[in-house]
């Protein structure tokens, strides 16, 4: 009767599983729908990130290009499908200070991306915006350090990952990270709208996982059950003759 347990709990987490990837899909159509509504003012006071995450904002200010971050290898994506362009060259993604008059603080922009050929930036001064400029971007939150991905070379300004704390303390800006969309690329500069909305979605191969353990062993536990009914059949019947 033991081995019965371990179908019944398999089906369980199965069936949980199945909560979980309907709510997984229903958290990814929100963070879709912040991402497609209208912009709106970058709020003077930055204290939820995590609520903000994904909203369009519009931001007034300046860059100060006198830095600048480079995460690094990244392909190229799309404007619209985020689907990785196959190019000739890997890039990296830029990431900027500026100066932001809504919250009257230093924040981060990832402006967007470049070929490798163009990291320097003295190879794209058109691209340098100089002067007051307004933008549309996303809130973005920190970005953990992924499993087995190498380390930030800080040094060398190679970092694999955005570590907003590292990156803050050195450009002396505020934790705060936004990515520009699309509209803000101009001739010769970063290309925006690199932001990939991502959610991580194993649900379906859990379901699939659990489920089959408990079918399997509800198999074993059904195999065995019928091997004990014939067993105490077959005793009954010799105790019957004797």
């Amino acid at each position: 009767m033991w081995l019965l347990i371990i179908p019944v709990t398999t089906a369980s987490l199965g069936t949980w599983q199945i909560f979980r990837l309907r709510d997984k899909l229903e958290l990814k159509l929100k963070l879709e729908a912040k991402t497609q509504a209208l912009p709106i003012e970058m709020p003077s006071e930055v204290s939820n990130l995590d609520e903000l995450e994904y909203r369009r904002v519009v931001l007034h200010g300046f860059f100060d290009h006198g830095i600048e971050f480079y995460i690094r290898p990244r392909q190229l994506l799309s404007g619209e499908t985020r689907q990785r362009i196959q190019t000739s060259e890997p890039g990296a993604q830029v990431i900027t200070p500026f100066y932001c008059r809504q919250t009257n603080s230093r924040i981060l922009v990832n402006r967007g991306w470049v070929p490798k050929s163009r990291l320097n930036p003295q190879s794209r001064l058109e691209g340098q915006i100089e002067g007051e400029v307004t933008l549309t971007a996303l809130i973005r939150r920190n970005e953990n350090r992924p499993i087995f991905m190498p380390k930030n070379d800080i040094e060398n300004n190679m970092w694999h990952y955005k570590d907003l704390e590292q990156m803050s303390s050195i450009a002396a800006t505020e934790p705060i990270l936004v990515d520009a969309d699309a509209t803000t690329t101009i001739p010769g500069g970063p290309i925006g709208g690199q932001t990939v909305v991502s959610l991580r979605n194993d649900h379906l191969q859990y379901i699939f996982t659990w489920y089959c353990l408990s079918l399997f062993t509800f198999y074993m536990w059904f195999k065995l059950r019928n091997r004990q009914v014939r067993s105490r059949a077959r005793l009954q019947s010799v105790t019957g003759r004797t």
